[in-house]
């Protein structure tokens, strides 16, 4: 094994090298990207309505597509997912990696191509362990396994075509080379389970003996199985159970609210943690360093990115080139799994703009603006961590929504909070939260003044596994269904106070 973990580990630091070059070189790998996609794709329906053959600009490429979204690529995708081919992409497509999004109950099919499969998914997984190598001289990585939580398959059938959907993760791991199977635990007939309660149950079960090196998977799913596994181990820390373990690669949601819990059940210091912004469309950014939570952009996988300012109303994109630090950017792709100008819905500030480093601000239709405040996901994850740090308190899920004018009443923002530590007082906890929105966020100061718009905020807090019930009472555990951060109206709200009721 430690022969061959130097070999691999040698062998992943080789990447960083080609990593650098796009470093160096982004606009013009970029450039390239647009041309290869688009030539690849000439011959198809999409390509020849918008005459891809012709395009050798990202003039011509904007004029001759109109930006999309997953309703205005729906009618080809169902198309795609009942048979017909050469639609949208040039390449047979079979798989199709299901999401509910975080803001809608209604699922999206995203294509998944070979190609997208293989240099995009697959890459981003090599690299966030060549990055991992490269930040850690010493690593073992190589001598144990990686347990990362995936979700389950199911098989459409159309006619005599048949197609395979779910979670995105399940589509890469039942994929992998037979090789990886010996790096990954637990085996297939586990990862892939439908229920979740189950799952959860036997993957603890199934790992608590191994030699776990690295952990993969969203934080709040993660962090239910350490528990299973400290449960099943009776052991009171993870490195008791794990003592070889080195790394926990990690996206999803935002880590901050997390990472205390971590630390305490992990009880390993020398844990490094690495952020990944692996969304179901495509492998979009890896942390890159240890001292940072930035992201660097990850510009050789197939995608090519567009940018859209949110602070003016505009539809026009700007290009790598043009954009600035310190600007909320919608982001537009284009991927070798045939979504063209898709506007993904989520948004970024660049933090850096040599190398493109990033951090991730929330979503375009995840904000509380009922008042024109303007709340992002960015601006109440800072606040919260504010509450929580003046507080002693730790928080396991949260979700906000507006309470609206009523009569001579003033509108407010309600929040159901589930504690992990609650604080002393639920009053000074919401009143920090409400100085920190102010002192992030100018237009909820504006609208707070002297409680003309806004009166102060109403925390609520939740009885212990509320949110978890309420997703396992909707049919939606699994790493893809995430709890809705913020909302601009009050469904989720109601539909969780009526839950607990």
């Amino acid at each position: 094994m430690a022969l061959i973990n130097s070999i691999a580990s040698w062998w992943m630091k080789k990447r960083m090298h080609q990593i650098e070059l796009f470093m160096k070189y982004p606009e013009d790998v970029q450039n390239e990207w647009l041309l290869k996609l688009t030539q690849s794709a000439k011959d198809t329906e999409w390509g020849k309505a918008h005459d891809f053959k012709n395009i050798s600009s990202l003039e011509q490429f904007k004029n001759n597509v109109p930006l999309q979204d997953y309703e205005s690529l729906k009618p080809f995708i169902d198309r795609v997912r009942r048979g017909e081919q050469n639609i949208l992409w040039h390449s047979d497509i079979k798989w199709f990696a299901k999401s509910s999004g975080t803001t809608a109950d209604k699922s999206k099919f995203i294509p998944v191509s070979e190609e997208s499969l293989d240099d995009c998914h697959y890459n981003g997984g090599r690299d966030m362990i060549a990055i991992h190598c490269s930040l850690t001289p010493d690593t073992h990585l190589f001598t144990g396994k990686n347990l990362a939580l995936a979700g389950s398959l199911v098989t459409d059938q159309f006619g005599k075509h048949e197609s395979q959907n779910g979670d995105l993760s399940a589509i890469v791991i039942n994929n992998l080379p037979v090789w990886a199977e010996f790096f990954r635990a637990p085996d297939l007939s586990i990862a892939l389970l439908d229920k979740w309660d189950e799952k959860l149950e036997k993957i603890a079960k199934a790992t608590v003996n191994e030699n776990v090196v690295s952990l993969a998977g969203v934080p709040s799913w993660m962090l239910l199985i350490m528990k299973k596994v400290l449960a099943e181990s009776g052991k009171k820390s993870i490195a008791e159970v794990w003592p070889n373990l080195e790394v926990y690669f990690h996206g999803g949601v935002n880590f901050n609210p997390y990472r205390d819990q971590f630390k305490e059940i992990f009880n390993k210091p020398d844990i490094n943690y690495l952020e990944l912004y692996n969304a179901t469309e495509g492998f979009f950014g890896i942390q890159d360093q240890r001292n940072s939570e930035e992201l660097l952009l990850m510009l050789d996988y197939g995608i090519y990115y567009e940018f859209i300012p949110t602070d003016i109303n505009t539809d026009e994109t700007l290009s790598l080139s043009e954009v600035m630090k310190d600007v909320n950017y919608e982001i537009v792709i284009s991927t070798n799994a045939g979504l063209w100008r898709y506007r993904l819905g989520d948004t970024i500030k660049f933090t850096s703009l040599n190398p493109f480093r990033f951090k991730i601000t929330g979503r375009t239709k995840h904000f509380m603006n009922a008042f024109g405040e303007e709340i992002i996901v960015d601006n109440a994850d800072q606040a919260l961590a504010i509450a929580c740090e003046k507080t002693g308190a730790r928080i396991a899920e949260y979700t906000a929504a507006p309470i609206y004018m009523n009569g001579n009443d003033n509108g407010a923002h309600e929040w159901l909070v589930e504690f992990d530590l609650h604080p002393d007082k639920i009053e000074y906890f919401t009143e920090v939260l409400d100085n920190a929105l102010k002192s992030i966020n100018s237009d909820y100061e504006a609208k707070r003044y002297q409680n003309i718009a806004l009166k102060q905020p109403l925390v609520k807090s939740l009885p212990a596994g509320t949110f978890y019930k309420w997703l396992q009472a909707k049919n939606k555990l699994g790493g893809q269904h995430k709890v809705p951060r913020l909302s601009n109206d009050r469904k989720y709200v109601e539909e969780i106070l009526s839950f607990i009721e």
